[in-house]
């Protein structure tokens, strides 16, 4: 039995777009032709689909997913203990994250004032303060140190989860590019580059695009924030200098 794009698009929970973009780059390339020439697809590629689609979930790169899937030597019952681990560590990551939400809500339901740390807490052991001497330091004597402790100042617990909440909307905007073969380059990762340049512009202190540009290296120079973003998906942090460098030029060209 085999299946139009559009059955195994509503199957999988995904778009027919993203179907043809995997045929066209090789990824997922259906089994069958109709008469016509639309794609059908069976069983076998809908077991290949799963396993693509528990990859990209779990953040790895479309060439990655390619490379893991068409090695000759791999046993599809390794791939599926690997996603069970991978997944397992997510969930448990997860659950720490609400239960630190939790935390938060009961809070301000208390009216009790949290600690930087705690606000942060969602983010695993992550403490705003373990840097603090470094930050002042490093930029102390800048203009724009001294105009994100002016703005952040005032900043309330509400204004800091709206900080979060944005910053986030945007690295995944940006991690989910990558996930789908978007290149760093293109008109779509550039504009979230710059999306990524304003808000830091807007909420902590004036970003020029050379000074965005040696924020993109240092996220992948300084191996904790390379950590933090590859966490969302690995590379990631590679793709946002990537793309931060290509927005740049753009605008500077």
């Amino acid at each position: 039995m085999s299946y139009s794009v559009g059955q195994v698009a509503g199957f999988a929970g995904v778009t027919v777009r993203t179907l043809h973009h995997y045929d066209d780059i090789g990824l997922l390339v259906p089994s069958e032709r109709s008469h016509a020439g639309h794609r059908r697809y069976g069983d076998a590629d809908l077991d290949r689909l799963q396993q693509i689609l528990f990859y990209r979930e779990l953040g790895f790169p479309l060439d990655e997913v390619a490379a893991l899937l068409d090695d000759p030597e791999a046993d599809p019952r390794a791939h599926l203990r690997r996603q069970h681990e991978l997944l397992t560590a997510r969930i448990e990551k997860l659950s720490k994250m609400a239960a630190a939400v939790e935390h938060a809500m009961e809070a301000r339901r208390m009216g009790i004032n949290l600690t930087p740390g705690e606000k942060f807490e969602v983010f695993g052991d992550f403490d705003p303060e373990q840097y603090e001497d470094e930050v002042r330091e490093r930029w102390g004597d800048t203009d724009a140190y001294r105009q994100s402790q002016r703005r952040t100042a005032s900043y309330t617990k509400e204004d800091w989860k709206r900080v979060t909440e944005r910053f986030d909307a945007i690295h995944r905007r940006m991690a989910d590019l990558m996930a789908d073969g978007t290149p760093a380059d293109s008109g779509a990762a550039m504009d979230t580059a710059e999306e990524h340049r304003r808000f830091i512009g807007g909420t902590y202190y004036d970003c020029s695009h050379e000074m965005h540009t040696c924020l993109g290296e240092m996220y992948v120079a300084d191996p904790r924030f390379t950590a933090t973003y590859d966490a969302i998906r690995p590379g990631l942090a590679v793709y946002l200098r990537d793309a931060i460098l290509a927005n740049a030029a753009r605008h500077t060209s």
